[in-house]
């Protein structure tokens, strides 16, 4: 039985894989390792575009943010250290609704959809080469997850353009998609742009409001 759900998750496309992982999530409640179980121990790249689509969508779900940011960075410091990923207990059995999820999940497969026709699967293959360009993969993938994780998560796109940047990695480095990872980069240069943005525009307010009270 395992054997038949591993060549079928071997034989369906990334979306399709996808939607069969949220079809086996429990019906109450899941835990991050729960997911993994469900994924696959070896399927880390897999994980993250599951775990990144739900900031596609607008979604107000406990914990999300923190359990699923900080598995991702593990993630991320797994591949550039080429180790197993461990994850903290605290971040591993975090309860989150498999409802909630489920319907995040569901609406954020239409926006993967359109993303995953983008992909091209072996182009510019010297950004998916080994060396030099595996470590700034892994760099990249790193600092994304750490964009994730700042704390602007209430403010519109803050928690979106990281996880594009993650989603693009992820299906580069899993289809050589040198295209792909491309457009990764570029999301973590829009998201360092829109940050500073936004703590230029705090910074200023700030000044004015310090102004007014004088």
């Amino acid at each position: 039985m395992i054997q038949e759900e591993e060549a079928t998750l071997e034989a369906e496309s990334l979306g399709e894989k996808i939607e069969l992982i949220i079809a086996k999530l429990p019906p109450i409640e899941v835990t991050l390792v729960e997911i993994m179980d469900i994924v696959g121990a070896d399927s880390l790249l897999l994980l993250t575009i599951f775990l990144s689509l739900v900031f596609l969508v607008p979604v107000s779900i406990p914990g999300v943010s923190t359990v699923f940011g900080t598995g991702i960075l593990l993630i991320g410091v797994t591949r550039l250290f080429a180790r197993k990923l461990w994850l903290p207990k605290p971040i591993a059995t975090r309860k989150i609704s498999s409802e909630k999820l489920r319907a995040a999940f569901t609406r954020a497969l239409v926006w993967f959809h359109r993303l995953e026709k983008i992909s091209r699967p072996h182009r510019l293959r010297a950004l998916t080469s080994d060396g030099l360009m595996s470590l700034l993969n892994n760099l990249s993938f790193i600092l994304a997850a750490l964009l994730l994780m700042a704390p602007f998560g209430f403010i519109p796109f803050s928690n979106t353009l990281p996880a594009l940047a993650l989603i693009f990695l992820a299906v580069g480095l899993i289809q050589k998609d040198g295209g792909s990872i491309l457009l990764g980069y570029l999301s973590n240069l829009a998201t360092i742009i829109y940050f500073a943005f936004l703590i230029a525009g705090g910074g200023l307010s700030i000044a004015e409001l310090l102004k007014l009270l004088q």
